[in-house]
């Protein structure tokens, strides 16, 4: 993987050279470097296997420049990325893209200036994950499979379901992997000529377990800073999901008062809500939030905060990929939306914007600092900071606080009848993001609540949710204090999400019989 050194080294040469060219106007240098490492967990009881598979990596490196120049037309801006070469003749192959691509942009006012924030957050990250060994990553996956085979073998309702027999036969099946994504970037521009330079190292594990005779299947999850904290929790986890989720139950369509779990809530922050809290949603006037910055939008019970810059925050970064400071959001306060993510392209746009009051329900100009560009990175689909693209607004870590805080033993003793929601999949808009309608299909850890308990897991794949954000978002009446970080695919961005948040009525659609074994 390339030195942080060597990227700073790389824009400057960059940097020195596009400044002769007479052309350039401005000009604004990204480089990167990403190191992906992977090992699988592939364990069946019945079947012949390795439990743990050969650790796998993908790395990447590169530069990118946009560009400002003047022609006949006007101003005109471009952007090229070499991959590979951070060398001078890479530099040069980067402009020549540039140069090719260039168009008038009549809503491009200029490259990332200095906004006034300083940065906070340096040297965050672990070196021991960031010099981590093959030996080290294969080591943690068979942590990982040990902690779930565990699970299975110490369970009761296994061994009395084998009546006799060995529990290998019923199929316990663990799949899933443990990931290692580690990132370096530095960049810089004629506005910002200090070279500014940051990296960051993340664990991610993520887990399945099945019990193929029982139909069942359970998830687990875990994400880490620290190498000391790897353990085999979400091997564990993944497996007593699956064990507790035998003998899943039916549930008739209908409104059902609901607790959701951590994954629930991190997926539908990430498809509907972050994505509607953005400037560029609001300026394509495609959020579900239009015209409503300054009003309620959510229960008076809900604040929801980025916080960027958070010392000890999986998702915390020291600058963003435009070379600006990362710092805190606040996007709903007590229900009422107060901030938006923005990249500064974005914030320019939206400030220059003649219908931005009707757009975001305020003048941008007296609404500046709800907009500040906080988040301008170029995550790539499996992580790492991206070279090859530009900014857009992207979260960081997304924490929930709440006026009503309750422990998940009292969330569900005000529950009558209900469902604790514990994971979702296929979440998306049904009729655009700007509507709010979604569906969403509860796949594995849920629940029949009845009279303040867990009565039964709910069947995989037996109910899909159909309603509307706006009505989970204003239902919302407590939450736990204790939260967990939760991954929101498919970048690098965290929820910190409540163990459990109560909404009082959500709809939803039994799927029908013959769709049972499609999980």
């Amino acid at each position: 993987m390339k030195e942080l050194g060597e990227l700073e080294q790389a824009v400057e040469r960059a940097l020195g050279f596009l400044k002769s060219q007479p052309e350039i106007k401005s000009a604004q240098v990204y480089a990167s470097a990403n190191n992906r490492l992977w090992t699988r967990l592939n364990y069946t009881s019945h079947i012949p296997c390795n439990g743990v598979e050969e650790p796998k990596s993908t790395d990447d490196y590169g530069i990118g420049i946009q560009i400002v120049l003047d022609s006949p037309d006007g101003q005109k801006t471009g952007f090229g990325s070499e991959e590979r070469d951070l060398s001078l003749e890479g530099v040069k192959l980067a402009l020549d893209k540039a140069r090719q691509g260039a168009i008038v942009d009549p809503e491009f006012r200029c490259l990332p200036q200095a906004t006034g924030e300083k940065r906070s957050l340096s040297r965050y990250h672990d070196p021991a994950v960031m010099g981590i060994t093959d030996h080290a990553l294969v080591e943690g996956g068979w942590r990982i499979l040990d902690g779930a085979v565990s699970a299975f073998s110490a369970s009761d309702k296994l061994r009395e379901m084998a009546s006799g027999g060995a529990l290998p036969d019923l199929g316990l099946i663990v799949g899933g992997d443990l990931s290692i994504a580690q990132e370096r970037m530095a960049v810089g521009s004629y506005e910002m000529p200090d070279v500014q330079s940051d990296e960051a190292a993340v664990i991610l594990a993520n887990v399945t377990g099945m019990v193929e005779k029982g139909d069942a299947k359970g998830s687990g999850y875990a994400v880490h800073l620290k190498l000391s904290d790897l353990d085999g929790k979400a091997g564990s986890e993944a497996a007593t999901n699956a064990i507790n989720s035998l003998g899943g139950v039916r549930m008739p369509s209908g409104d059902y008062p609901v607790i959701l779990g951590p994954q629930p809530v991190g997926e539908l922050l990430s498809n509907l809500i972050i994505r509607s809290c953005s400037t560029g949603a609001f300026y394509s006037q495609q959020s579900c939030f239009m015209g409503k910055l300054g009003g309620q939008v959510a229960s008076d019970k809900l604040t929801i905060i980025d916080k960027g810059s958070a010392p000890g925050l999986i998702g915390s970064r020291g600058i963003t990929c435009e070379g600006l400071p990362t710092g805190e959001t606040v996007l709903i306060s007590e229900g009422v939306l107060s901030g938006l993510l923005s990249d500064w392209y974005e914030y320019q746009r939206m400030l220059n914007d003649p219908r931005g009051k009707e757009k975001l329900g305020a003048d941008p100009q007296d609404v500046r600092q709800a907009l500040m560009p906080r988040n301008g990175f170029r995550f790539g689909r499996e992580g790492g900071r991206n070279f090859g693209t530009r900014p857009y607004a992207s979260p960081t870590n997304i924490v929930f606080e709440s006026s009503s805080y309750s422990d998940l033993a009292g969330l569900l003793k005000g529950v009558k009848k209900g469902i604790l929601v514990g994971r979702l999949w296929y979440t998306y808009p049904i009729h655009g993001l700007r509507a709010g309608d979604f569906t969403s299909t509860l796949t594995a850890d849920s629940y029949l609540i009845e009279d303040g308990e867990i009565k039964a897991p709910i069947k995989v794949n037996t109910l899909r949710i159909n309603d509307n954000i706006a009505s989970i978002l204003m239902g919302m009446r407590g939450m736990t204090s204790e939260a967990r970080p939760t991954i929101l695919w498919p970048g690098s961005q965290i929820a910190y999400a409540p163990l459990g948040m109560m909404v009082d009525k959500v709809h939803f659609e039994a799927i029908a019989e013959f769709m049972d074994a499609a999980y």
